[in-house]
């Protein structure tokens, strides 16, 4: 069994990182995918746009982000995406990229709890 970790996109590729699954909608300007290592690119499990734009960079809604994000992961789609991300974990290393600067405050960082709340909880939400 591996480790769900995140990253910042920008942060050079390790070893360590096993595999680099890009999880926000856009693509950060100035970074070229074959560079960062990208594996896969499942834009489909960042935050909608709305969610997104409410929330940008104003930490302090940082609680009500993680609930709102919550619920939009609750689709059978996104749902199927968090189980093939923990499909991976369970052979090895996995990071999740973000392209957010803010490093505590990001959809990756809500997204890991979510992911590991699920594998620990043995099932899908």
């Amino acid at each position: 069994m591996g480790i769900l970790k995140i990253k910042s996109v920008y942060a050079p590729p390790e070893a360590s990182d096993g595999m680099r699954i890009f999880v926000d909608r856009l693509w950060p300007p100035g970074i070229n995918k074959r560079k960062a290592e990208v594996q896969e690119w499942l834009k489909e499990l960042g935050p909608t746009d709305t969610l997104r734009r409410w929330f940008e960079k104003e930490p302090e809604k940082w609680e009500d982000f993680k609930r709102r994000y919550r619920r939009e992961l609750e689709s059978p789609y996104r749902i199927e995406l968090m189980d093939h991300i923990a499909e991976f974990v369970n052979f090895g290393d996995v990071t999740l990229l973000f392209a957010s600067r803010d490093e505590e405050h990001n959809a990756a960082r809500a997204l890991v709890e979510v992911i590991n709340k699920n594998m620990a909880g043995g099932k899908s939400q």
